[in-house]
């Protein structure tokens, strides 16, 4: 009675084991889904899709991809932690905006796609962390310095371009619009 009990468990235990690796499984491909929201499909096709723990920080490859693409899979309901996908020099942005350094590092101008839309504590403070969310309709992002003196608008629209950040270092040029 004994050892039927003993393989009853151990039964039920690699029964469960498969069930969880297989909801992991499915948890994988619902944030890959979610991530390819944000990019056109070409770029998502190939892009190495991402993690970014919320309480830790961690980076967890989702999937490796085959383009110069990264895509941020987000975590719905967090503001400001939306889907997008990015080039290289984007990515070097987001790094330097992530780690609050005094100006952006990358050299020349990256593209940052956000074509599910996405939110924001602040249209002018980079580093807001509470107060009115803005939401942001479907637009792709030029990450490159940009002024007012160039005419665009630095308060949030929902159709056209406009500045976000304006007069920050980290000003750039919000697209409304999928390409």
């Amino acid at each position: 009675m004994k050892a039927f009990r003993t393989m009853a468990v151990a039964a039920a235990v690699s029964t469960l084991a498969a069930v969880l690796q297989a909801q992991a499984a499915e948890l994988v491909q619902a944030k890959i889904a979610r991530g390819k929201t944000a990019a056109p499909p070409a770029i998502a096709a190939g892009a190495t899709f991402i993690d970014i723990s919320d309480t830790t920080g961690k980076v967890t490859v989702l999937k490796k991809g085959s383009n110069a693409f990264t895509c941020f899979v987000g975590h719905p309901g967090v503001v400001g932690d939306d889907p997008f996908c990015s080039d290289p020099a984007g990515m070097q942005w987001v790094g330097s905006w992530a780690a609050h350094k005094k100006q952006p590092a990358n050299t020349k101008p990256g593209i940052i796609y956000m074509l599910a839309g996405g939110t924001d504590w602040s249209a002018s403070n980079p580093w807001a962390t509470k107060g009115t969310p803005i939401h942001e309709p479907p637009h792709w992002m030029v990450m490159w310095p940009v002024t007012a003196a160039s005419g665009l608008a630095t308060t949030p629209k929902n159709s056209g371009t406009w500045i976000m950040w304006a007069g920050t270092p980290y000003a750039h040029l919000m697209v409304n619009q999928k390409p």
